[in-house]
């Protein structure tokens, strides 16, 4: 889709689902994306470092350092959190009680995430941003941190509210699955999710293990049950490629090395 046809979509949550493979592809398409086209991005990245994001949008002609200074993008590096908390940094340096703070405490409460978000993402006066949108990578991870089904998904449930139907914004998310995994916690979150996206990009290593000219397929599935019409979902299933700054998608038998 064009860059018009993406922004026009709005109040929309995107699923970005991986199995046997590496989707953060996707993730590092859609921070280039929202930025270059000027939404307001807050980004919740729990899986790498700031430095990590920004030399992959660089290849890609965008630097998160420039959107961070321009405040258009809102970072929580969530590695560096997780040990700030754990060494009891975080409120000495801000004053102000970590987005991450269930961490340390004994309930699994994502209550001052979602404010973290809500606040970033709420337009001020002098805002000129296109629209808000949440970018999350990955989801699985705050399970791994001790947060509970029920807290994750009341947490995007929330942000939906906010950042899709009051906000107008999107929300992009990832999420690792496995369908044979004995994560039943993660597989929860994972099915609970893919019953309330609009979009469903799901990326898969493929069966046959590695080949060199194709990296995994990719199934593309749109939500038109959703909208309580009679219509099916619609799906569509390519194969790709990453190089170093793009993806090629072909249709499945099309690729170079079949051809």
């Amino acid at each position: 889709e064009g860059r018009g046809g993406l922004l026009s979509t709005r109040g929309k949550f995107t699923l970005l689902r991986d199995t046997r493979t590496d989707g953060s592809f996707l993730v590092h398409h859609f921070l280039s994306f929202y930025l270059r086209a000027g939404c307001k991005v807050c980004f919740v990245a729990l899986l790498q470092s700031f430095s990590h994001y920004n030399i992959v949008a660089q290849k890609l002609g965008v630097s998160l350092t420039a959107a961070k200074e321009r405040g258009q993008l809102v970072f929580l590096e969530g590695l560096k959190s997780c040990l700030d908390l754990l060494f009891g940094e975080e409120e000495k340096q801000s004053g102000q009680p970590s987005p991450l703070q269930f961490i340390s405490e004994s309930t699994s409460n994502l209550k001052a995430l979602f404010d973290f978000v809500r606040t970033s993402l709420t337009p001020a006066g002098s805002d000129s941003w296109k629209g808000p949108v949440l970018l999350v990578d990955d989801l699985s991870v705050l399970l791994s941190l001790g947060a509970t089904p029920v807290a994750v998904l009341d947490f995007i449930h929330y942000c939906r509210v906010t950042v899709c139907y009051q906000l107008k914004g999107n929300i992009v998310v990832l999420v690792h699955s496995n369908e044979d995994s004995e994560d039943e916690e993660n597989e929860l979150i994972v099915n609970s999710l893919c019953h309330h996206s609009d979009l469903i990009l799901w990326v898969e290593g493929l069966a046959t293990g590695f080949c060199k000219d194709v990296h995994g397929q990719i199934k593309i599935i749109r939500r038109a049950s959703l909208e309580l019409t009679a219509e099916q979902d619609l799906v569509q299933i390519y194969q790709y490629k990453i190089q170093d700054k793009n993806v090629t998608f072909f249709a499945r038998g099309l690729s170079a090395a079949v051809l």
